[in-house]
């Protein structure tokens, strides 16, 4: 029984044109997280990129990834992600107990962390693993031009708010079942808490590119 990664990675970005295919730093968005499945051999067994572009395709090939040409009806901009995952396992011949999910939209990723997410993952027993990052911000909504606070009262100091997280996009590790059962996250879902400025990190418009471009170069991690 295999886990092996999938990174979906459609050619039709609309707001940042070719994103996946992007230069970050030295390598193309989507080689980033092909890089980091292969530093992770000991876990992960097949690489498999999921797209409809033809460049992506070549790309993705090139850098030792396999390929599973993704149809055109599950490529559009409103189709979920669960769809991509359970055409690639239906796809292939293997017999996969695990997937990890990697984003190349959140290309850069903690070194160790696939490692202590997997081993959480196996401890726990869970169906499912998500990584989240607690969030110190003080929210609120605007009801009849009046700010209405969510998660605070007004004068409360930020260091004594109750803790929120949001989820983060790093990776996803859901049991094959989970998946072919309409589920990335399951009910019994862990949430793996990663407090690091890379989970801050996610490429949707230029603006998140050139912020991504400034982590990586000024900071040594």
């Amino acid at each position: 029984m295999k886990t092996i990664a999938i990174i979906p990675a459609r050619g039709g970005s609309k707001r940042l044109p070719n994103k996946n295919i992007l230069l970050l730093g030295n390598y193309p968005l989507l080689v980033h997280s092909i890089l980091y499945a292969q530093a992770n051999s000991e876990i992960i067994d097949d690489i498999y990129v999921s797209t409809d572009d033809e460049k992506i395709k070549e790309i993705a090939l090139q850098f030792g990834a396999k390929v599973i040409d993704r149809p055109i009806v599950i490529s559009g901009d409103l189709e979920p992600t669960i769809t991509t995952l359970q055409h690639v396992l239906q796809s292939i011949k293997d017999e996969v107990e695990n997937v990890v999910l990697l984003q190349p939209t959140n290309p850069l990723r903690p070194e160790s962390l696939l490692k202590e997410c997997y081993n959480t993952f196996k401890e726990t027993s869970s169906d499912s693993l998500f990584t989240v990052s607690q969030n110190h911000q003080k929210f609120g909504k605007i009801v009849n031009s009046k700010f209405i606070p969510f998660n605070y009262e007004i004068g409360q100091r930020s260091q004594d708010l109750e803790p929120l997280f949001f989820e983060n996009g790093l990776l996803y590790i859901s049991k094959a079942k989970s998946i072919q059962d309409n589920k990335i996250i399951s009910e019994n879902a862990f949430p793996f808490v990663v407090n690091h400025i890379f989970a801050h990190v996610d490429i949707d418009t230029q603006n998140d590119l050139d912020y991504a471009h400034y982590i990586l170069n000024h900071f040594n991690f």
